[in-house]
């Protein structure tokens, strides 16, 4: 089976057990931001409990986040791990965007480059803001969407993976967006509990 079939047919069955996982949550463009660099290496759980704790202390707009101390940043992102690394980085990226109020107009080639320069911006990270904050066309590859290939017979690092996503599903926000959320849902739900024989992208104990 092609990839373009193969990855559509994917798309159909997670969609069919999960629906619309109407994601990313956020009330603003950079809420987005901020979540993209607080999700590293955590749960979204811990994301939420970070993002309410910025919000009580009306900290999520890029100016006012800028001018905040690095030690008072430690303490509300502390619950999402690597808080010293994560509260510079936010440091970092709310400064860059305080400076560019309209960065996220550019096109989405010269944005993702743009981001991917910026200290702890990597590949997923940028693509994510890319994705949901600017609402332009970029596929998320992250540790889930590997997995998932890997099983499928589809190999490729990150940069592989993610044209043979673009080109084998149309062009579109909405679909890149509803994708990315149902593999991240299929892999929490099959991938992260290691139930394999139950996953529903299996059939005849064969990945189909």
């Amino acid at each position: 089976m092609k990839h373009k079939e193969k990855l559509t047919e994917v798309y159909n069955k997670l969609f069919g057990k999960f629906g619309n996982r109407h994601w990313w949550p956020a009330d603003s463009p950079f809420e987005v931001v901020v979540g993209a660099i607080l999700t590293q290496q955590t749960k979204w759980e811990n994301v939420e409990k970070a993002i309410r704790n910025l919000k009580d202390m009306n900290l999520m707009d890029a100016e006012s986040l800028s001018e905040t101390g690095v030690e008072e940043l430690e303490e509300l992102i502390r619950c999402t791990g690597f808080f010293r690394q994560k509260s510079r980085r936010l440091k970092n990226i709310s400064t860059f965007f305080a400076k560019n109020p309209d960065i996220l107009e550019k096109h989405e080639d010269e944005l993702r480059k743009t981001l991917i320069s910026l200290n702890g911006v990597g590949e997923e990270t940028a693509d994510s803001i890319v994705l949901y904050a600017a609402g332009k066309p970029k596929f998320v590859i992250d540790a889930y969407t590997k997995r998932m290939c890997s099983c499928l017979g589809i190999k490729g690092n990150y940069g592989q993976l993610q044209s043979i996503f673009e080109s084998s599903i149309p062009k579109n926000v909405s679909m890149y967006k509803e994708y990315h959320a149902l593999i991240v849902e299929y892999g929490k739900r099959f991938c992260g509990k290691k139930i394999c024989s139950d996953c529903i992208l299996v059939e005849n104990g064969k990945m189909q």
